[in-house]
């Protein structure tokens, strides 16, 4: 079996800095979910069964449900939500794209290039 490696994206550093900055891809997808969760109508992020079983074992991740590849500093973001029912799914579609984009680009100066969302679910209120 082969070994997984953990994928980063270097930063080139400012001129004068002593040292580059690498960030994790899971760090950029964690951003991403963080960012969509915090868009109102979104209930959940979505994951794999993989994502579902660790996260019944006690291992959580705010990246469960995005999926991010970089490269040459641009990123492409996948993502599955769950929403909440009553909401415009365009619309809030819409914002969770333009949340997720913003954040991913003010934290870590990498480029946004898509922001693909699937919905997974609706889920009803109480």
């Amino acid at each position: 079996m082969e070994k997984e490696t953990e994928r980063s994206t270097g930063l080139q550093g400012e001129a004068g800095q002593i040292g580059e900055v690498r960030i994790a891809d899971d760090v950029v997808a964690s951003i991403a979910g963080l960012a969509a969760l915090e868009v109102d109508g979104v209930a959940s992020m979505s994951g794999n069964a993989t994502d579902e079983l660790l996260s019944k074992v006690g291992v959580r991740g705010a990246g469960k449900g995005a999926k991010v590849e970089v490269i040459d500093r641009i990123v492409s973001v996948e993502m599955a939500v769950n929403l909440k029912y009553g909401y415009n799914i365009p619309a809030v579609s819409a914002k969770i794209q333009e949340k997720v984009k913003s954040a991913i680009e003010t934290m870590t100066g990498l480029t946004v290039s898509d922001v693909n969302i699937r919905i997974a679910g609706v889920v009803m209120n109480g």
